[in-house]
């Protein structure tokens, strides 16, 4: 119960947590952990210390640390931080709501737990401020722990690869997905053609 204790502790450790469950397979320096994790490098290095204290982490001696595939607990957590639902398709939606005139919002891949998608999120729409939108996917980055694939497009360069059965847009509109936002002009019909 100790090591659950400690654990379970603030955001800061869930996200840190998800980071090290989502890239199993990579190593981090602590200010790599933070950067990601969007925390101070203070509050990651402490954080990380707490994690290898119970063996959730291990450091390398290159100062990397790493997911330890021994620890005792890693499938509960894994089932725990990765299947609860830490974006809802409104939160989402408020995130992007500044970025422009978002018209088609989609999300696949991480969002509904599809680890073949292509593309994780596509957004559609007019003046979009691409610059917002780097920053609110940021943000999800670091809420979920894992870096994200998404595809931006003007509504009319949308449209247009629609119509050429553009590959990219079959992949992410012939797969699992969930539609978030669709503006009329982009009605289930035309979508649909693909």
């Amino acid at each position: 119960m100790e090591v659950l204790a400690k654990i379970l502790g603030n955001s800061a450790r869930v996200k840190i947590m998800r980071l090290f469950l989502l890239n199993r397979n990579k190593s981090f320096l602590a200010k790599e952990v933070a950067k990601r994790s969007r925390v101070s490098q203070d509050l990651a290095r402490r954080e990380l210390r707490m994690l290898s204290t119970v063996d959730f982490i291990k450091k390398k001696d290159a100062g990397q640390w790493f997911y330890n595939p021994a620890f005792k607990y890693g499938e509960e957590f894994e089932n725990l931080l990765l299947s609860s639902d830490t974006l809802s398709k409104e939160a989402i939606l408020k995130i992007f709501q500044k970025t422009g005139k978002i018209k088609l919002l989609i999300i696949s891949g991480v969002f509904i737990k599809n680890h073949d998608s292509r593309v994780d999120l596509l957004l559609v729409g007019d003046q979009i401020k691409r610059n917002k939108i780097e920053e609110s996917i940021r943000k999800i980055e670091a809420e979920l722990g894992i870096e994200l694939v998404y595809a931006i497009f003007d509504t009319k360069e949308f449209i247009y690869r629609l119509n050429m059965y553009d590959k990219l847009v079959r992949d992410i509109l012939d797969y699992p997905h969930e539609v978030v936002l669709q503006a009329k002009e982009l009605s289930t019909q035309v979508l649909k053609k693909v």
